[in-house]
C-alpha cells in the first residue's frame, strides 16, 4: 500500500508542519505541492519531526503528474457537490490524494481528472492540515493491518509517557 499527498498552493506554514507531522505518523510515502506560497513560508520551519528527512517533499508545476513508475489512484478532497462521503468510501491500495489550498477549492480542471472525489462530512469546512489528518486516519482505520496491542503505543509515545491503563 502506498499514500502520496499533493497540496495546491498551500500557504501557512502551520498546517505544513502538521501535515508534514501526519505524514511521518501514518508513513506516506512523498508529497507533492503546487505554487509559491509554501516555499516562502517554509523559512518559519514547523516541521517539529524532521518528517521531511524521510519523505520527499517536492514543488511541482502540475499537482495531478504521475509521480512514479506505480499507477496510482487519484483522489480529489472537496467539499464538491456528487463527492463521496468519507465514511463510506474505500481507499485504493496505490493513491495520490489531492487537496485544495486553504482559501479556495481544487479547480473544476483537477477534479476532472481525479477519479474519485472525497468528502468530509462536517457542518463547515475543515482546515487543511485537519482534513489531511483525518483522511489518513480514516485511511489506517479501515486496512487490515491496523496495529491492534501495545507495541505501537510503545514505539510512538514520547520519552516523558509511561502511563498504563489497568482494569
Amino acid at each position: 500500500m502506498s499514500a502520496h499527498l499533493a497540496l495546491v498552493n498551500p500557504k501557512s506554514p502551520q498546517n505544513m508542519g502538521s501535515i508534514l507531522r501526519a505524514a511521518g505518523c501514518y508513513q506516506v510515502q512523498s508529497i507533492r505541492y503546487s505554487g509559491e506560497r509554501y516555499a516562502r513560508a517554509s523559512a518559519f520551519f514547523t516541521d517539529t519531526k524532521n518528517a521531511h528527512l524521510n519523505i520527499p517533499l517536492t514543488q511541482v508545476a502540475d499537482i495531478v503528474a504521475p509521480v512514479s513508475e506505480q499507477t496510482l489512484v487519484k483522489v480529489g478532497i472537496e467539499l464538491v457537490e456528487g463527492a463521496t462521503p468519507l465514511p463510506t468510501f474505500e481507499h485504493p491500495e496505490h493513491a495520490l490524494y489531492i487537496f485544495g489550498p486553504e482559501d479556495g477549492s481544487l479547480s473544476q480542471e483537477i477534479v476532472n481528472q481525479c477519479d474519485h472525489v472525497v468528502y468530509v462530512p462536517t457542518v463547515g469546512c475543515m482546515n487543511l492540515a485537519a482534513t489531511v489528518n483525518v483522511l489518513l486516519y480514516d485511511r489506517l482505520a479501515k486496512t487490515t493491518t491496523m496495529p491492534k496491542d501495545d507495541k505501537v503505543v510503545i514505539n510512538s509515545r514520547d520519552t516523558n509517557n509511561r502511563t498504563k491503563f489497568l482494569k
